[in-house]
């Protein structure tokens, strides 16, 4: 199987994604993402220098490629003499690339926002629930958005290059704060301001687990979730509405199987792990969980966590049936009811 051409079209693909959804990123985002996309491209190791003047021209190409692609239909997938694919027929594509070493990614991250990857195979493991866990290596092709981890359908894609880079850029942005916070706490667990790169390794086999702890959340979460879920998102046409949803699942997933399984094993740097990612409208729905994580800090031997997580996992689960429940009600119009549910006080778990 000649593999250029393939590559070459995902990555056509991954442009056209890009062209379509860059602007939904905040300027800053955006800028670090370019940075860290731009080291990625160029083959350079993490955290090496750039050049202004080259990084300005080629972020100057990149936005004039978009514009001629932004309008463009994505491109078919050429897989040798198994003809060409629709990229997102994931599982045919990856029945013949599998055997080759390779793993190929395709789905949403946000509202209508497609990503797509195709990497090296390290290795398969099965893991609970028959659910099959791809662990991947270097990435040949990718979009600007590279999620570490996701679920698709019975299996969960682990992409250690992404989530060596998704460190970095959160290890970065440490170096701008001085507050402490959970960030700061799993800096110091694995002595990351001592030597990044050496500490990497570990960071990366330690907390993959915790990732996929939470995807195997959401399997759990999809089986009585689906199929009213996904045809429940499709109904959505606001993006705050689409995140917000978004939300509410992963807490589901975490408060139901990841953080009780963190609290079971007493694992003090995958619990920091955790509540390092815990922000945005995921904290906006549940404020005092930070208060729960405070007292943890401080020495209470888990007791407030262990209480919020139960109340989280019957709030969620309360919430995701009132969510299907109105999608049921009024169908492709049930975008309206989900939101102003979701923006209302009783959306938000106070434990």
């Amino acid at each position: 199987m000649k593999l250029q051409p393939l590559i070459e079209a995902v990555q056509t693909n991954c442009h056209i994604a890009d062209a379509r959804h860059a602007a939904d990123l905040s300027l800053c985002t955006f800028l670090l993402q370019m940075r860290e996309f731009y080291r990625w491209e160029k083959g350079l190791p993490l955290g090496a220098a750039l050049s202004r003047e080259a990084v300005g021209q080629w972020l100057a190409r990149r936005e004039a490629q978009w514009a001629d692609l932004e309008d463009k239909d994505f491109v078919r997938l050429p897989v040798g003499e198994g003809g060409d694919f629709d990229p997102f027929d994931v599982a045919e594509l990856n029945a013949l690339l599998q055997p080759q070493g390779l793993v190929y990614g395709a789905g949403l991250v946000g509202p209508q926002r497609p990503v797509f990857f195709i990497a090296e195979l390290d290795h398969l493991q099965t893991l609970d629930d028959g659910v099959t866990l791809q662990v991947c290596g270097r990435e040949f092709a990718r979009s600007l958005l590279a999620p570490p981890a996701a679920l698709q359908g019975e299996r969960i894609v682990l992409r250690r290059e992404s989530m060596a880079r998704w460190l970095w850029e959160k290890f970065e942005a440490l170096g701008l704060k001085k507050l402490d916070g959970p960030f700061r706490a799993v800096s110091r667990a694995y002595g990351l301001e001592e030597d990044f790169h050496a500490a990497l390794p570990r960071l990366l086999d330690e907390q993959s687990r915790t990732l996929v702890l939470h995807e195997l959340g959401e399997h759990r979460a999809g089986r009585w979730l689906e199929p009213g879920w996904a045809a429940m998102r499709l109904a959505l046409q606001d993006r705050r509405t689409e995140l917000l949803v978004r939300a509410v699942r992963d807490h589901l997933a975490d408060f139901t199987h990841t953080l009780p399984t963190l609290l079971a094993d007493g694992s003090a740097a995958s619990i920091h792990f955790w509540f390092a990612g815990f922000d945005g409208l995921r904290r906006q729905l549940y404020p005092s969980l930070v208060d729960a994580y405070q007292a943890w800090c401080a020495g209470d031997a888990g007791r407030s966590l262990q209480r919020h997580t139960g109340q989280g996992a019957l709030h969620f689960t309360r919430l995701a049936e009132q969510v299907l429940a109105l999608h049921a009600q009024h169908a492709d119009a049930a975008g309206t009811h989900i939101e102003s549910l979701l923006s209302s006080p009783l959306a938000v778990c106070r434990a």
